[in-house]
């Protein structure tokens, strides 16, 4: 006890670190005291998740839940169960977070905790909300334009952040109102309801300001900017942004004051102002330099390059072009490489410098990729299906190629998309074991034959094939199979009584349900996603990378040169 109580004061003042080694400690001794076993679990979770090890964190947490159904304590149940879900949200595995929050939400109903239901129902609006962002992100879409399944998460996520709001505001909790309010802005925002966002951060706003608080009125700013910059409103974003910067001086953040330079820069170029997109980008490469940000770095050299694009000083341009191909190499920045290929090869254009047709990472010759980002084509930014892609290229060589370069074209883009896809395809595959070769097979009359010709296991109905898939089911049930937890800080007296009452309890339809959904996400572990972009301490989530792609390409395509298939005589 004397461990735990150490342990405690330690983690309340900031030394979690030193906290966890005393509550290991006290575990170490061991107790009887069941209830005082599972605080200490909690309190570990606790101090194991804001040390980011979330493995650890999730085990105690785990360990907690299974103390506390044991012991019948539904509050604890209710607790457990709500640091379950924020655990396994941060992990990314948001079907089972949605059902821990879920049975916190319910517990604390039943119990009429009208603290704990607020608490539950703001976790279910946070788990929502990180899933529609995730999925969103992982199609490199922008607010507003993402798939049905991640508008109905987000959308979860408003009703949910709604009702934490009814019940804050009923509890008198304005703090409480402030964060519903900011998450309210975010999920509209990510929505494309631009205008509800804006609604929402003002309201944020004003409550941070009441209580002063510099870093929620600094992100109010900052997201107030994000939504103006969509809505085109350009000049008071960039109020905004500059409001943000002041905060992050003031808060002596570096990462955040390099960030809002970021941002001025992107909406200076919006806004045409090249000369002041030049100098904010140049702050924000400084930063991310001194911040060992080498992805910052790259999206630096981008923006500069596209700056002085427009100013017309393409020598400039391209040095920076090249500087950020050489980064999107060296982080796997893909989306970013192929940016940089087609500036390289439209600054050489300009410049009268000879181009040589180099072979991208993706098998694809630096025409082809200009040709893949240009206006027309919209598969590299909106995800266009492959025959869109087709129509595309075929019309463009129709007018600017023969008949045989065409089908070379054609090809190698079918080769290099065979190639990106076919991985995919394998990594859901499912093998056969293998079984020895018979030289012969028992007919019908009980005779052997030899045989003609080689019978595929897969569609062979024999008692082969039907001992081979009861083996595989039957592994697929072994590996299903699960212990009685082992509960680390037990006394042996205590953990054999615990076992008996474990093994006299029957699951209920909640728990069944539960432990359904956990073997389902095993499958989507398996499921492979778009390759992620990188990202870096002085580059805001909100970078707006293919928002300026899209409106940039369409300078970029002014500069390209048609030459005329007209034959001339003398």
């Amino acid at each position: 006890m004397d461990l735990a109580l150490q342990g405690e004061q330690l983690c309340k003042k900031g030394d979690c670190w030193t906290g966890v080694q005393y509550f290991e400690a006290a575990i170490k001794i061991g107790t009887e005291d069941l209830k005082t076993l599972s605080a200490v679990y909690s309190q570990l979770g606790n101090a194991y998740f804001y040390l980011q090890e979330y493995e650890k964190a999730l085990e105690f947490h785990r360990h907690d839940l299974t103390l506390a159904r044991t012991l019948g304590d539904r509050m604890g149940e209710a607790k457990a169960s709500g640091n379950l879900g924020n655990t396994l949200k941060v992990l990314g595995k948001f079907d089972e977070a949605i059902f821990c929050c879920t049975r916190h939400l319910d517990v604390s109903r039943e119990l009429e905790d009208k603290i704990g239901e607020a608490r539950a129902l703001y976790n279910l609006g946070n788990v929502y909300h990180a899933k529609g962002k995730h999925l969103g992100r992982s199609r490199h879409r922008d607010p507003g334009d993402f798939p049905v399944e991640v508008q109905q998460a987000l959308e979860r996520a408003v009703e949910f952040y709604e009702a934490n709001l009814v019940q804050v505001h009923g509890l008198g909790d304005k703090p409480a109102e402030g964060r519903a309010f900011g998450n309210l802005g975010n999920t509209h925002y990510l929505l494309g309801n631009f205008d509800k966002a804006v609604q929402y951060h003002e309201e944020r706003l004003l409550i941070a300001r009441e209580f002063n608080d510099k870093a929620a009125e600094r992100r109010a700013f900052s997201n107030l900017g994000n939504a103006h910059v969509f809505l085109g409103e350009f000049e008071i974003a960039v109020e905004y942004y500059k409001k943000t910067r002041e905060l992050a001086i003031d808060l002596n953040d570096k990462a955040i004051e390099a960030q809002a330079c970021y941002s001025l820069g992107n909406t200076f170029t919006l806004l045409k102002k090249y000369s002041s997109a030049v100098d904010f980008h140049v702050e924000h490469l400084n930063f991310a330099k001194e911040l060992n940000d080498r992805v910052g770095e790259g999206r630096a050299y981008w923006s500069l390059g596209n700056a002085h694009t427009a100013l017309g000083d393409h020598r400039e341009a391209l040095t920076y072009a090249e500087r950020h191909l050489q980064i999107s190499k060296e982080v796997g920045d893909r989306t970013g490489e192929l940016t940089a290929e087609m500036n390289i090869v439209d600054l050489k254009s300009v410049l009268g410098i000879d181009i040589k047709r180099k072979r991208t990472s993706r098998g694809m010759s630096t025409g082809e990729v200009q040709k893949l980002f240009s206006p027309e084509s919209k598969s590299a930014q909106n995800g266009t299906d492959t025959s869109d892609v087709k129509l595309h290229m075929n019309n463009s060589k129709r007018r600017n190629s023969t008949a045989s370069e065409r089908e070379g074209l054609d090809e190698e883009f079918y080769d290099m998309l065979c190639k990106s896809q076919s991985s995919r395809i394998d990594d859901q595959r499912c093998e056969f074991p293998i079984r020895k070769k018979q030289s012969s097979t028992v007919g019908r009359t009980g005779t052997s034959e030899p045989l003609k010709e080689p019978v595929c296991p897969a569609y062979s109905v024999n008692d082969g094939f039907m001992e081979m898939l009861v083996k595989i089911q039957g592994d697929r049930m072994e590996e299903q199979r699960c212990d009685f937890p082992t509960l680390p800080g037990l006394n042996s007296e205590a953990k054999e009584k615990l076992m008996q009452q474990q093994k006299s309890q029957v699951p209920d339809d909640a728990f069944l349900d539960m432990l359904m959904r956990c073997q389902a996400t095993r499958i989507d572990d398996q499921r492979c996603e778009f390759p992620p972009i990188p990202r870096g301490p002085t580059v805001p989530d909100e970078d707006f990378f293919n928002l300026i792609v899209r409106l940039q390409s369409k300078r970029i395509d002014t500069q390209r040169v048609s030459f005329d298939s007209r034959k001339h005589s003398c």
